[in-house]
């Protein structure tokens, strides 16, 4: 029997706001464990909330941004639940008026065509705090620092029948949080996060199959490894007669596999209800304009003036708006330079394979956009050639030399003085007769390996184009 996988998300974004959704205290990542809490987002008596303003701007920007319809008229709710890292015992999120609805986001789908994934909603509401658990002590403790950061939570469709898309649609979400200035996207810190909801059927079926949620999932690799194993452990319980029981289950990327937390809640087993100290939100359309107006350029848009106005390929736009660290330092290191396609191309090059040697995120690099263009520069001009460029540039990547002082403390510059080569191809010529002979004799592809000793006596600091020129003159 052929299987499909159908397939919903539910995104978790942290919000890019200098403090909590509800109360003044600090968003500040890695702090010791409860300095930023106070009597609010620590569920005090007595205490009130008050919405950040900013938490608004950032959901209706990510709403416009991803097609979604406004809801002028919104509301709070109140999830009940008890835990440890909840400590008022609910959630303040938004079940009945959600802020953002029926929106999309394209991908390219598994016949190659343009494929829209449905955004069914797009909430606000407070994160929960940590859950640290020590083996040694053998207890758990909380940090109730990340309590009441603000969070949306984007709500997709089940649109999706393939990892690919999925991970396409991650990449195409994580473009406009960071674009918009609404999220890091920081997955390793938490503040992107993705839950799969997955189910199969036999192809062709239109009912939907029972669907598991994995949490856990803090990376794109881990998201596709396990909705690989989630997909296969459904079919086989199947194929061998058995149920698929509806649960939450947790990702171990180390064992590769998923175990099961809890049985799946729906939204009557939380008893939600309106949040009673907070008024309702009334948007009005001239604050949704005034928001239109103020948004930066997103990725399709930047997508579109790469082509048109600089001139790139589709391909280089493509992994170039893959992230904002990548066109932030790209688009200040043509400032500088004005030369797109070289810079374009020492990025997906050198400074993409740097990050994957040193393992430093794109978020996280520190190559600074100034001394990129003097490298580039200096490559371009003939001061040293490509092989020292990028030599200079894993220094100055690494240890944050300056590239110019780097090349002339370590006399890296290419020969300019042209007689100076002479000599040396002259000693090459003399100390390899047999392959200067069997070039003499017609045999074209020796003068390669005279090359090769040429530049390697000359340190590679010679033209090369010059080198091959001059050889060829004191041999034919």
């Amino acid at each position: 029997m052929e299987w499909e996988i159908v397939m919903g998300l539910e995104v978790h974004t942290e919000l890019a706001t200098k403090t909590k959704i509800f109360c003044g205290c600090s968003t500040a990542f890695g702090s010791e464990p409860n300095t930023h809490v106070c009597e609010i987002c620590s569920g005090m008596p007595g205490t009130l909330p008050l919405l950040n303003e900013r938490v608004v701007e950032f959901a209706v920007r990510t709403g416009l941004a991803t097609n979604c319809k406004i809801t002028q008229k919104t509301k709070f709710d109140r999830k009940n639940y008890f835990y440890p890292d909840l400590p008022k015992a609910y959630q303040i999120s938004q079940l009945y008026l959600p802020i953002c609805r029926n929106g999309y986001i394209e991908v390219k789908g598994e016949n190659g065509e343009p494929k829209k994934i449905g955004i069914h909603e797009i909430h606000m509401e407070e994160d929960a705090g940590k859950l640290i658990h020590d083996e040694f002590e053998d207890c758990t403790l909380v940090d109730y620092n990340r309590c009441g950061v603000p969070l949306l939570e984007i709500v997709s469709e089940p649109d999706f029948r393939s990892a690919d898309e999925v991970i396409e649609y991650l990449e195409k979400l994580r473009a406009i949080l960071q674009f918009t200035g609404v999220s890091d996207c920081k997955m390793q810190e938490g503040s992107l996060r993705a839950d799969v909801n997955l189910s199969v059927r036999p192809k062709g079926q239109k009912e939907f199959g029972t669907r598991t949620e994995m949490k856990n999932l803090n990376s794109f690799h881990a998201i596709a490894r396990a909705i690989a194993y989630e997909s296969r452990r459904q079919i086989d319980l199947l194929e061998d007669g058995e149920a698929v029981v509806q649960e939450t289950r947790r990702w171990d990327d180390n064992k590769g596999y998923s175990y099961a937390m809890r049985s799946k809640e729906d939204a009557q087993d939380y008893k939600y209800f309106p949040e009673p100290d907070l008024p309702p939100i009334e948007i009005s359309d001239a604050r949704i304009q005034k928001i239109r107006e103020s948004m930066p350029e997103l990725p399709e848009q930047k997508k579109q003036r790469y082509r048109e106005k600089l001139g790139l390929p589709e391909y280089d736009t493509e992994i170039l708006t893959g992230n904002m660290a990548f066109v932030t330092l790209f688009e200040e290191t043509v400032k500088l330079c004005d030369s797109p396609k070289d810079v374009a191309n020492w990025i997906m090059g050198e400074v993409m394979k740097l990050l994957n040697d040193t393992g430093t995120l794109p978020e996280d690099m520190t190559l600074a956009p100034e001394k990129l263009a003097v490298v580039i520069q200096m490559v371009k001009s003939g001061k040293i050639n490509r092989g020292t460029g990028k030599t200079v540039l894993e220094k100055v990547f690494t240890d944050g030399v300056d590239p110019e002082s780097y090349v002339k403390e370590n006399n890296l510059a290419q020969i300019t003085d042209l007689s100076a080569i002479r000599p040396v191809l002259e000693e090459v010529i003399a100390a390899n007769e047999k392959s200067v002979s069997e070039y003499k004799a017609g045999k074209t592809q020796a003068m390669g390996y005279i090359m090769g000793q040429a530049m390697r006596a000359l340190k590679g600091k010679a033209p090369a184009q010059e080198v091959q020129k001059m050889l060829h003159e004191l041999l034919d």
